[in-house]
């Protein structure tokens, strides 16, 4: 959420920054703005609206061509609306300090009123523009250095923050800081690029620095030192970034979505690499490692997440209880840590986040340590918070996900999970055998789904028939219930048609009043415990005349006398569906949020990695 890119060194950081910028569009926003230290002056254009029309504004103007030490933003409205005046960055009264902030103020009314009474005059509604003003409060005068007035500043603020500061009187000095949320340093030779997300980075350098919760840094073109907020000195360690430049281009597809969809065969055989074994018949998960003896005194497990890492945590409940016989819970993470939540004895916590950042879960998480469970870290961001917080944890070598609606990460999840309930479930009490049958199974996941994306052709014939309907039903049982809503979320987020994802059987249960002549119903009708009930479902809305979708098993024909349409997907275990008929999904919401001409890969109002409550 937001966007921040940082520059000092000996280059001209004008076209860094932008550049930098437009390497965080994915991760949303309604308005941008950059700073450059020019001449001992800071000067700062903002615009509403894309990264473009900042570009063309900087056409001309004077004093933001040269300068090697500058700030950039792309902000995602919170307080106040997305225009000009609030677009960051933000400065204090006299122009001295500037500043982009990711997070919330949560007191900033009440600083905002402190410094009204000593004449401060606000020129937006957001709650950053009262933190450049504080830092401008205690650092006039020469009273105190630009660090040392930083300091002042974030000891008087409630909230989260990543953010970047300069001063007009420090030609070759940026201070960042960072609590609750991402920033990473960028080390390259006499430069360091700050950002909130490694791919504004990546161009430039391989090597970074991620700051911790309440860690600031002092940074120069000749060196950078480290602190925590309350000046204890932190040495840090310079990690390197696990992808490339490459790997976050279009490759030639039209959107990053569509190439997203498409990656999944290789990523979830990557994601499977290494951890199965067909020789031992065991799986080997060495992010596991430390926390073995742990593993096996587990006797519940909650899961937490939020939007679709949650609908991968809902597959996880059914994975975790077929395959380990281990208790589990599903819980929104935004909700956890509001509530008085029982964490007893041999409870273990598993978060799930592709960016490893989410705001909630990682809240919960906290929340959850703190009651004494141990942690489990499910992610796709090497580095990130959740990855460094847990006790323990699977990556899902998903790569870079740009598309904010997220696809091959969901399907990396539903790997990892199934990989780790395996793993339990052979230690407690599955045979030989069965584990053998899963693990052969499993390992032909990636060509099943590269056979599933050969109807996206067929995918998008169908969804123009129904593309101008403007309510949908996803419907489906066991563990295709959370694949439902999967599919609703993703029409949902891409496309803006509204639509529900349900267990089938509740649709009786009040939802078939909704249910009228022409409205499209997507069953997944795969073969399984529960087919002839499904079968029983589209009954009901073929008898109030909807329009019935089925995701069905390759070679059921019979289900075409029921349905109007079928997308087929090939057969394995039920413990396995979920990871194919999910390929179908995504691609009809991909195909109708391009019918409709909508911004596929930077849906509106929506941001990739939400870092803020």
């Amino acid at each position: 959420m937001c966007g921040i890119v940082g520059y000092v060194g000996k280059k001209q950081a004008c076209g860094i920054l932008i550049e930098g910028l437009k390497r965080l569009e994915y991760r949303g926003y309604d308005s941008a703005g950059i700073c450059i230290h020019h001449e001992g002056q800071l000067r700062v254009l903002k615009r509403s609206g894309r990264i473009s029309v900042l570009e063309e504004a900087l056409e001309g103007a004077e004093g933001l061509d040269t300068g090697t030490l500058g700030i950039a933003h792309t902000r995602w409205a919170t307080h106040g609306e997305p225009n000009e005046l609030n677009a960051h960055p933000h400065i204090d009264c006299e122009g001295r300090i500037a500043l982009v902030h990711n997070g919330i103020i949560e007191n900033y009314a009440t600083l905002k009123q402190f410094l009204t009474d000593k004449g401060h005059t606000f020129r937006s509604q957001t709650d950053t523009e009262v933190l450049a003003h504080l830092i401008g409060e205690f650092y006039k005068d020469g009273a105190r250095s630009l660090e040392e007035a930083v300091r002042a500043a974030l000891g008087e603020v409630t909230g989260t923050y990543g953010l970047a500061v300069v001063a007009g009187g420090e030609p070759d000095k940026l201070i960042c800081a960072r609590k609750g949320s991402p920033l990473i340093i960028g080390v390259g030779k006499d430069e360091y690029v700050i950002a909130s997300d490694a791919s504004a980075v990546i161009e430039h350098t391989d090597n970074v620095i991620y700051l911790n919760d309440n860690e600031m840094a002092v940074v120069t073109s000749d060196g950078m030192r480290t602190t925590t907020i309350d000046n204890v000195p932190v040495t840090k360690e310079i990690q390197q970034i696990e992808w490339s430049l490459e790997e976050i281009a279009k490759g030639g597809y039209d959107h990053y979505m569509l190439k997203e969809i498409f990656e999944q065969p290789e990523v979830v055989r990557t994601s499977l690499s290494g951890r199965i074994n067909l020789r031992d018949l065991s799986v080997q998960l060495g992010g596991l490692g430390s926390i073995d003896r742990e593993l096996i005194k587990i006797r519940k497990l909650v899961l937490m997440a939020c939007g679709t890492a949650w609908h991968a945590g809902l597959v996880g409940e059914y994975l975790f209880e077929d395959l380990a016989r281990i208790a589990t819970e599903v819980e929104y993470a935004s909700e956890f840590r509001y509530r008085n939540p029982i964490i007893e004895e041999g409870t273990a916590v598993i978060a799930i986040s592709q960016s490893g950042e989410t705001a909630d879960t990682l809240a919960a998480l906290r929340e959850a340590k703190e009651k004494g469970a141990v942690t489990i870290g499910i992610v796709n961001v090497v580095g990130s918070t959740i990855a460094r917080e847990t006790d323990a944890g699977v990556y899902l070598h998903a790569g870079p996900e740009i598309g904010v609606a997220s696809t091959k990460a969901f399907t990396c999840q539903l790997v990892v999970e199934t990989l780790i309930a395996l793993m339990l479930g052979r230690r407690r009490f599955m045979s030989q055998g069965a584990m053998e049958k899963y693990l052969r199974a499993l390992s032909e996941i990636p060509d099943k789904i590269a056979v599933a994306l050969e109807q996206s052709d067929a995918i998008k014939d169908l969804v123009n028939e129904y593309v101008d309907r403007d309510n949908w039903l996803f419907l489906g049982r066991g563990y295709n219930y959370p694949i439902a809503l999967e599919g609703a979320l993703k029409l949902k987020e891409i496309s803006y048609i509204h639509a529900e994802g349900l267990p089938a059987a509740e649709m009786k249960h009040g939802p078939i009043a909704l249910i009228h002549e022409g409205m499209p119903v997507v069953f997944i009708a795969t073969r399984c415990t529960t087919y002839e009930k499904i079968l029983g479902n589209i009954e009901e809305v073929r008898a109030r005349k909807g329009r019935v979708i089925a995701v069905a098993t390759e070679g059921n024909e019979d289900i075409r006398r029921y349905c109007d349409h079928v997308i087929y997907v090939p057969n394995c275990p039920a413990q396995f569906q979920p990871m194919l008929t999910v390929i179908p999904l995504q691609l009809l919401a991909y195909h109708a949020a391009v019918a409709r001409g909508c911004n596929v890969d930077k849906p509106r109002n929506l941001a990739k990695s939400v870092t803020v409550e």
